[in-house]
This record gives C-alpha cells, sequence and structure tokens, in this order.
C-alpha cells in the first residue's frame, strides 16, 4: 500500500470518528423559556427553582396532566381523580362552595376520607416564597423544617389517602403506556421516559403558570379605569388602622398579591383542637391556631372562607372582623382592634370596604384558554 493512500484512508477514519463524535454530542432539543406578562407593580422575584425552570413544553405538558383524570392510577371512570377535581378553574382554581363532587366545599379522597382543610385556590403561587397549604407544611424555604417543595405535591396527592390513594409505581406504568405523551415529555424534558419527579415538575410548571393581574383594580393602578366612590372608600378602610385594619395580613397597593403568605391566628377560636395549624410545623407556642393569609383575589370564586370552611358568604366573614374577633393570648398582635372584639365599623363602611373587594376579581383567571382542559 502506497504512503499516499494510507495517508487517505488514516484521513478518511479521522473524519468518521469526528463524525460521529460530534453526532453523539448533539445537544437535546432545547426548551422555550416561559414569558411572565406581568404589570411593572407585580414582583419580579419568582419562587422557580433552578432545577425546574418553567417553560412552554413544561407548562403544556403539566396542563395536561393537571387535567387528567388517570392520575390516580386507575381508568375506570368512578375511579379516575386529578388536580383539577379538587381545583376548579372556574372558581380560581380553588374547590367551591357549588362544587358538584363536594357540595359545600369540602373535598376529599377517593376513598372518601376528608382533607384536613379546605381547599386553596392555587394563583399566583410563583409570588409566593414562604410554603404551602394553609399551615405551610409544603415548600422549600426552611430545611430546618423537613418541608419540601412544589414540584413533591405530586406525589403526596398520589399516596394521601385523603387524595387519590394509589400507588406511584401503577402512576408511571400507566402514563409511559399512554402514546399522547411520549412527545410531550420528549419535548419538556429531553426524554420519553415517564417519571413521578418529571410529572411533578411539569405540573408544577403549570402552576407557576397560573396568575391573575388583571382585575378592576390592577386597571385603576394602570390608570386604565377608575374605580367608584363606593369602592374607594372601602379601599382606604382597607388600607388604614382605624379602618378595616386589612392591609397588614393582606396587602395592598405595594403587595399586588394581597396576602402577605404569612400565619396568623385571626382571633377565630380560643381553643385550638385542630392538628394540623401552623403550630404542628414549627412547635412555635405562639403559632397554635395561626393559619395563612389567603389572597383577597377572586375572592368573588373562593368561597366557602377560614381554613376549615366555616362562612359561606363574604358577609359572614367581614361580619366576624367587624364584631365577633376573640382576644385570646394567641391571637396575632397586628389584630389590633382584638381587645374590642373587632373594627366595629358602619354598615355602610362594610359594604365600602365589600365593594373594594370585587375589584379584585379577575375574570381571564376563569376564562383564559391556555389555563383551560386542553383534552
Amino acid at each position: 500500500m502506497s504512503r499516499y493512500v494510507e495517508i487517505l484512508i488514516i484521513g478518511s477514519l479521522t473524519f468518521l470518528i469526528a463524525l460521529i463524535c460530534v453526532s453523539c454530542d448533539e445537544p437535546e432539543k432545547a426548551q422555550t423559556p416561559y414569558q411572565f406578562d406581568l404589570p411593572s407593580y407585580f414582583p419580579s422575584n419568582l419562587n422557580v427553582s433552578d432545577d425546574n425552570p418553567v417553560t412552554v413544553e413544561g407548562v403544556r405538558l403539566g396542563r395536561h396532566l393537571f387535567y387528567d383524570g388517570r392520575l390516580s392510577g386507575r381508568t375506570d371512570a368512578d375511579s379516575m381523580m386529578c388536580c383539577a377535581t379538587c381545583h376548579r378553574q372556574e372558581n380560581s382554581f380553588d374547590a367551591g362552595i357549588d362544587n358538584p363532587l363536594f357540595p359545600g366545599g369540602f373535598t376529599c379522597g377517593l376513598t372518601g376520607i376528608r382533607t384536613y382543610h379546605v381547599t386553596m385556590p392555587l394563583v399566583n403561587l410563583v409570588f409566593n416564597h414562604n410554603g404551602y397549604t394553609w399551615n405551610g407544611s409544603l415548600g422549600r424555604q426552611n430545611p430546618a423544617e423537613n418541608m419540601r417543595c412544589l414540584e413533591d405535591m405530586l406525589w403526596i396527592v398520589i399516596t394521601a389517602e385523603d387524595e387519590l390513594c394509589g400507588d406511584t409505581n401503577a402512576v408511571r406504568t400507566l402514563f409511559q403506556s399512554l402514546p399522547e405523551y411520549s412527545e410531550m415529555f420528549e419535548d419538556a424534558f429531553g426524554t420519553s421516559e415517564v417519571t413521578v419527579d418529571r410529572m411533578g415538575r411539569a405540573i408544577a410548571q403549570f402552576v407557576n403558570s397560573i396568575v391573575s393581574c388583571d382585575s378592576k383594580f390592577d386597571r385603576y393602578l394602570k390608570g386604565e379605569e377608575e374605580l367608584a366612590e363606593e369602592e374607594l372608600l372601602g379601599y382606604e378602610l382597607f388600607m388604614t388602622e382605624e379602618g378595616g385594619d386589612c392591609f397588614h395580613c393582606h396587602g395592598g397597593a405595594g403587595n399586588p398579591l394581597f396576602t402577605t403568605n404569612k400565619y396568623y391566628n385571626n382571633g377565630k377560636d380560643s381553643v385550638f383542637t385542630d392538628e394540623n395549624d401552623r403550630f404542628k410545623v414549627t412547635l412555635r407556642e405562639y403559632d397554635k391556631g395561626a393559619y395563612r393569609a389567603p389572597s383577597l383575589r377572586n375572592l368573588k370564586y373562593t368561597a366557602p372562607y377560614m381554613h376549615d370552611g366555616r362562612y359561606s358568604t363574604i358577609d359572614e366573614v367581614l361580619d366576624f372582623y367587624n364584631s365577633k374577633v376573640l382576644n385570646t393570648p394567641y391571637t396575632d398582635v397586628l389584630m389590633h382592634h382584638a381587645p374590642e372584639g373587632g373594627v366595629h365599623l358602619t354598615q355602610r363602611e362594610i359594604s365600602a370596604i365589600k365593594s373594594f373587594l370585587m375589584t379584585l376579581t379577575d375574570e381571564s383567571v376563569i376564562t383564559n384558554e391556555k389555563y383551560s382542559n386542553p383534552w
């Protein structure tokens, strides 16, 4: 063999090897970052983990999973259940007092066992850095309290007796067998392999994408709409200590989420028998009877109210804060009017606060197709 032919063969082999290596190293299909369209006055610090960024592909997969009754690991019609069973879009992703499956808004799992508390709306969670659920038992903000992150919610929901009461292996096997999910997992995670971890990550991305920022009050802040005289009076009362004194726990113009996402004993009870209050999480004595201050956005759709759903109407809630607050050693210090039993406003002032609260209604969350059932 001539030296020239030898060099030619070696060169050709080198080229082929390089070509194969380039092919092996070819990057996986990139995911598309999800764009949040937020007003300038909204928080910019999103609670999104570095290992689970929100992507268009992940949100699409998560939306399909959120509404898929086979999340229970079962395919019989009477044994199917999913996130949307309890978190309905028409109720701002709360169960709602008018839920046909759960009259009064008290949810239960496939076993018939009731959940500890009524549901909470799954809206604007991407801005919440202070744990999830009524007592904050889910979240990544304090490893010392052994909390878990939003991505772990699916695992909890699948296995809990008061939720789907299922088996994660059965769920994984079932969804791996469904051809309609192969491409969506490939797009979202670069592989068609189904794992419960990836399912949880995708659902967390979808939930994080659900944002409320288009109420009448938002349009007022942007100079696009005026508030009526009664609504303005209600806003003033909402924001003053001598008025309704609502803003300490629920924010205001400087906190458009209308919640601090912190936990308070608001003077509902003097005896605490619930084993799942904030005290269970922190073991701090002053957290007995304390629960998260829920967002007041879309309050119109999220009855019943309080952690145990004791109030069916907004009027009942306002009446409680007006004259039925209990002043106990555990009542939060921010409840400045607790020693007097409430704020004791006139009926006109109470009506004005209610009118203002209605300006926080965001119909776009209720009707937006990007949050609706894709099936």
